[in-house]
């Protein structure tokens, strides 16, 4: 009997929560995150509502006609097509109807963070949801390598989602599918919302996923 196509996400992400998890337990670690999704539309923004959460965006939609020209430290944060991949007309009219819908659900946002790089910047920023902190924390894994390596920045990333917001606010990071990939069991699509929960011990738990597409239908539901 096939799987249902609305099955087939939530079981890829399971199956690789549990091999991330067999991998953990061979190398002596503690499991960082669990990939299961336990709350959806209205019970999810019910729950960003109250504070407490983490919310990974990966940038929102890109030109892929351009490409990313790394040749010295520094050159991610040129907002120059010719040289740096930028955004979409698309994506930063995505960026700010994400930001419109996060501020209608009252949802508090706190700290908002961003990979250094002109189009993670440029997204939280078209967000409009507080003063945009750029970190090499969530570095894009291409330019890893003057940061430490790859490890390293996977190792960042996973402390900075393990660490909760201040009381009563969420934290919005804005960052890279390739940090997601590596750091939790989750690969985002372009502006994809992937929220966790830290538990406070070092560790941290995948709660549920907004697409772009998503918000103005959990708006209805949720301001009908």
């Amino acid at each position: 009997m096939p799987v249902p196509k609305s099955n087939k996400r939530q079981l890829t992400v399971i199956s690789t929560s549990l091999v991330l998890l067999i991998v953990q337990i061979l190398a002596g670690k503690p499991a960082v995150a669990e990939a299961i999704p336990v709350l959806t539309d209205k019970a999810l923004v019910i729950a960003l509502r109250a504070g407490g959460y983490n919310l990974y965006f990966r940038h929102v939609a890109t030109d892929w006609s351009q490409s990313d020209n790394v040749q010295k430290s520094g050159d991610w944060l040129s907002c120059d097509a010719r040289h740096m991949r930028q955004l979409s007309d698309t994506g930063r009219a995505a960026a700010v109807a994400i930001g419109e819908a996060i501020r209608a659900l009252d949802i508090p946002v706190g700290k908002v963070l961003a990979s250094p790089y002109c189009r993670t910047v440029e997204t939280a920023r078209l967000m409009k949801l507080g003063v945009v902190i750029p970190t090499t924390e969530v570095m894009n894994l291409r330019s890893a390598e003057y940061f430490g390596g790859r490890s390293a920045i996977v190792a960042s990333a996973q402390a900075l989602l393990a660490t909760p917001p201040a009381p009563r606010v969420n934290t919005v990071i804005v960052a890279h599918g390739n940090v997601a990939r590596e750091a939790t069991p989750v690969y985002p699509g372009e502006g994809d919302a992937i929220v966790f929960q830290p538990d406070g011990m070092g560790n941290f738990r995948y709660i549920g996923e907004i697409t772009p597409v998503d918000w103005p239908r959990i708006m209805e539901t949720m301001l009908d």
